[in-house]
């Protein structure tokens, strides 16, 4: 196998990106993949509306997807890894064929599984998870690697009706200081459900 690149290109500070994406949020649900994506979520302050997938990876998109599709006029978003999206790969075709209007997939990108050591993931040799979404037939994808997509990024996730989107953003690969949000997922499902008032099961 060729080996990755022996440096990864620079990439945007992680933590400084989710704080803007959920920063004017308002009515926005956010489900975080496990591992440094819900670090970085919680980092950025909890919410109600924030659902923190602490296992079963490779669930966070088609747990969005149902999401949006139950709750269509509100605004969706799914903080993804890199690693998280590609062991989720065939939940780009369902988003395709479902087209919901309030999702947006985000991909944070270091080209590394951080949780299992900072290997290298299939991103580092060039696999191109928004590519890979659009081959699918997602409508809208992009690649963000600068503060002027990122803000363009983050007006577009807020407002619903103008999805599928998938946007990889290229961070850089420095691990940072865990932030653990509660993990009872019985009370985050619970939480979330009064925040939109859908009262208990």
């Amino acid at each position: 196998m060729t080996p990755p690149p022996d440096a990864a290109p620079p990439g945007l500070d992680r933590r400084a990106v989710v704080a803007r994406l959920v920063r004017d949020r308002g009515a926005l649900l956010v489900v975080s993949s496990l591992g440094a994506a819900t670090y970085d979520l919680a980092a950025a302050g909890d919410h109600p509306r924030n659902f923190y997938l602490w296992g079963g990876m490779g669930g966070a998109m088609a747990m969005g997807l149902g999401l949006a599709l139950a709750q269509p006029s509100v605004p969706v978003l799914v903080l993804a890894g890199d690693g998280e999206a590609l062991m989720g790969l065939g939940s780009f075709a369902t988003i395709a064929v479902q087209r919901p209007a309030n999702l947006s997939v985000v991909i944070l990108d270091n080209r590394l599984y951080g949780e299992t050591g900072s290997q290298h993931s299939h991103t580092a040799w060039g696999v191109d998870l928004a590519a890979i979404a659009a081959g699918c037939g997602v409508s809208e994808t992009a690649t963000v690697d600068d503060d002027a997509g990122l803000d363009r990024l983050a007006a577009r996730i807020v407002r619903s009706g103008n999805g599928p989107c998938v946007t990889v953003v290229r961070i850089g690969g420095e691990e940072m200081p865990r932030c653990l949000p509660v993990r009872d997922g019985a009370w985050l499902k619970a939480r979330l459900r009064a925040s939109l008032d859908l009262g208990p099961l």
